[in-house]
């Protein structure tokens, strides 16, 4: 296989589409637009997400069933807004489902990503890392940020699949820096978040300020999932860790806001992942949402603590802007 010399390569892993807008999309954005080949893996086609449109109601899994189907056309959409050209399904599209917010019975699907035979899916992962042979991999921490059972696996497999490429096997490839998206505690504590990690253990931060217009595109593509508000584009902070077990920070775009997932008729309350999807935040793979969270909108009275962060990896420095 033809190498790809020295050129600066991320490869990010996300559970389902529209999550690499919500956690990455500035910092993907900046980079395809920096030059660097940029990789994006999706490892389900989100096909239990709530739909926000009434005009496309029809296609929840309790009606006709071909939301993820519609979901890989606003996923192409994203990422043409985001300037990424590398998409790929982990497995092929459709190979592993949602598997739903944990604690529901679509957990227990046999086809789900959650009952995914972890060696069996990092294998698909690592035939991906020895053709892109990424230095650096994005993906969440070992507990998914904020729980969700295909954000855990996600972290599990990526982990498995680090190991599986650089061992044997055809042009085996060690990924330099493998990074999980987090919240530092002192952020987290001035917005009112429930999920967090150490500031010791933030490691690396990545400035997208520049590239919030086009994360917030993106977002919009995601129409059967986000809703984006008007007014300013504003950076919060959220941060990246390292060394096999990592967190970063990085900014975000507009206040977005998801709706309550609803499975049948009886809604679901998304482990405050409205935490995820409404906080105008940037990381590399948290979902920012939920329409009830209010920290950090203006005119909520919520604490913003707005900043602009840069790469502080020392064995990144060359990715520096």
């Amino acid at each position: 296989m033809e190498r790809r010399g020295d050129a600066r390569r991320l490869l990010l892993v996300h559970a389902h589409p529209d999550d690499e807008s919500i956690g990455t999309g500035a910092t993907i954005a900046r980079y395809a637009a920096e030059g660097a080949h940029v990789t994006l893996v999706t490892c389900t086609l989100g096909e239990l997400g709530e739909i926000i449109p009434p005009e496309l109601a029809h296609l929840a899994v309790d009606r006709e069933n071909r939301l993820g189907a519609y979901r890989m056309t606003e996923l192409a959409a994203a990422c043409a807004a985001l300037g990424l050209a590398d998409q790929r399904f982990l497995g092929g599209p459709g190979r592993w489902r949602d598997s739903g917010m944990m604690g529901l019975k679509s957990n227990d699907d046999p086809g789900c990503f959650w009952q995914a035979d972890v060696a069996q899916a990092a294998a698909e992962l690592a035939r991906i890392i020895r053709d892109v042979r990424p230095q650096v991999l994005v993906s969440y921490d070992e507990r998914g940020f904020y729980g969700h059972p295909d954000h855990i696996q996600a972290h599990r497999v990526a982990g498995a699949a680090i190991t599986q490429a650089a061992e044997g096997g055809q042009g085996p490839w060690q990924v330099a820096k493998f990074y999980a998206t987090a919240v530092p505690r002192s952020v987290a504590e001035a917005a009112g978040l429930p999920y967090f990690v150490p500031d010791e253990q933030v490691t690396t931060e990545v400035d997208g300020s520049a590239y919030l217009a086009a994360k917030t595109a993106a977002l919009r593509a995601h129409a059967t999932q986000i809703a984006v508000e008007g007014g300013p584009v504003r950076p919060l902070r959220w941060a990246l860790a390292a060394d096999q077990r990592p967190r970063v920070l990085h900014p975000a775009g507009r206040s977005f806001r998801p709706r309550p997932r609803r499975h049948g008729a009886r809604p679901v309350r998304r482990a405050r992942c409205a935490v995820t999807r409404r906080w105008n935040g940037e990381s590399p793979a948290v979902r920012i949402a939920c329409s009830a969270w209010k920290a950090g909108r203006p005119g909520s009275g919520g604490s913003s603590a707005w900043w602009r962060p840069t790469w502080r990896c020392s064995r990144w420095a060359s990715w520096r802007g």
